[in-house]
Parts: C-alpha cells; sequence; structure tokens
C-alpha cells in the first residue's frame, strides 16, 4: 500500500545486508520519527555511495530519478536527498517528477546570501571540502561567491566511516566536535560570518548545538524539507 502526504527521503547505499537492523536514528535526523510532522518513505539508489556521490558520477544520474519516481508512486508528495552533494541531480529529479524536490541545503545559499547584508558572509560546512566545487553552489555572480565560506570535515572519524562498506554508525559527540572544530576555524579566518549553512545530511543533529556555540543561524536539509512540507499542508 502506498503511503500517504509523505517526504521521500534518496538514500545512499551503506553495505548493510538487506535483513540487518538500522542503527537507531539520532534525534533531528532525516530517519527520526520525531523530525517531520509527516511520514517519511525512503528508496536507497542503488550504486549511489558516499565516494562517487561527493566526487560527482554522471552514471548516478538515471539510478537517481528512478528512485525519486518510485517514492513518488509511493505517495511521497516532496523529495530531498541523504547527501548534500546529490544536488548535481536536482534538475534532472525535479525534470522527472511532479512534486517539489529539495535535494540538498545548497539550494538555500542565494536566498541566504539575500538576507544579510553585503558584507556578512556564510559558512558552508560541508562533509568534504575539497569536492564542495563552486559549480555547486548555485551563485554565479563572482562577488557573491567571494561572501561564502567553506570548511570541511575531511580527516574525521565521521568522514573516514562513511567511506567503509558496510558504512558504521559514528556517535553524535564525535560529530559534533568535527563540526565545532571547523566552525572555530572559520569563524577565526572569516569574523564577518553570520549564519552557517550545514551542507552534510548528517550534521542536522549537531545543529542545535552548533547554534548554542556559535551564537549564528544554522541551515540544515531538515530546515529546507519542513518549510517545503509545510508549503503544501
Amino acid at each position: 500500500m502506498a503511503s500517504r502526504r509523505s517526504l521521500g527521503i534518496l538514500e545512499l547505499e551503506r553495505g548493510l545486508p538487506p535483513d540487518a537492523p538500522r542503527p537507531a536514528p539520532s534525534l533531528g535526523s532525516l530517519r527520526h520519527p520525531d523530525t517531520f510532522e509527516c511520514p517519511i518513505i525512503f528508496e536507497t539508489v542503488p550504486g549511489a555511495w558516499v565516494e562517487n556521490v561527493v566526487r560527482g558520477d554522471p552514471s548516478l544520474e538515471l539510478p537517481y530519478v528512478r528512485a525519486a519516481q518510485r517514492l513518488v508512486g509511493r505517495g511521497a508528495i516532496a523529495i530531498s536527498s541523504n547527501c548534500g552533494f546529490s544536488i548535481r541531480h536536482q534538475a534532472a529529479i525535479a525534470a522527472a517528477v511532479n512534486v517539489p524536490v529539495v535535494m540538498s541545503s545548497l539550494l538555500l545559499i542565494s536566498t541566504l546570501l539575500r538576507q544579510l547584508p553585503s558584507s556578512a558572509k556564510i559558512a558552508v560546512l560541508t562533509y568534504d571540502s575539497a569536492h564542495c566545487s563552486e559549480d555547486l553552489l548555485g551563485v554565479e555572480n563572482a562577488a557573491q561567491r567571494g561572501r561564502i565560506v567553506i570548511g570541511g570535515i575531511e580527516g574525521g572519524e565521521f568522514w573516514h566511516n562513511e567511506m567503509k562498506r558496510p558504512v558504521p554508525a559514528t556517535s553524535v559527540a564525535s560529530i559534533e566536535s568535527d563540526v565545532e572544530k571547523c566552525v572555530g576555524r572559520l569563524r577565526t579566518a572569516h569574523p564577518e560570518i553570520a549564519a552557517i549553512l550545514l551542507e552534510c545530511a548528517g550534521f542536522p543533529i549537531v545543529a542545535p548545538a552548533i547554534r548554542r556555540l556559535s551564537g549564528l543561524p544554522v541551515y540544515d536539509i531538515v530546515s529546507l524539507c519542513r518549510a517545503t512540507v509545510a508549503a503544501l499542508d
């Protein structure tokens, strides 16, 4: 039976046996039942692993599109993903389904730039800064791009764990530590930072801690999905 009025999430491969239980979702994560006011349904994109999605693999576009279409067939009223680098497939998926598509929190960048004074900067916290390239930001104006500063957690425990097959769980405390250190480095180098955008869909579980630490507004894929679903009520 198809789910009714659900948020559909496209997921990466985890390398777990089909009958293996998944770890309990953390509070605030895309998978936690209390994160959204509507049901959530999931489709794993065949062949979509962290390493090839982060680096960019054009051959994944059709699997992403087909998985999104399956979600719509099951009752999804909006489509998102659990990897911000899936934004590469935003246009193809949006063209293939008849529901709103928000593949990544990176879609918020242009809006956030316009919310802030021209002297302010936005910090983008990403899973891997080496691959969070300008073409993913959706900002063509060079002066506006100069207001975006990018920092990643590459080399940390979460970064290493997500590359493994199967993917082991990483503690909230470990992720929080990596993200807090990255925020600290960016704010020291760029005191003009006035907002933080979490690219990685694994980071919303530490967003409350980052808000408390920084005193700044913090946006993520959960923020975007909530706004998208609320607009459909």
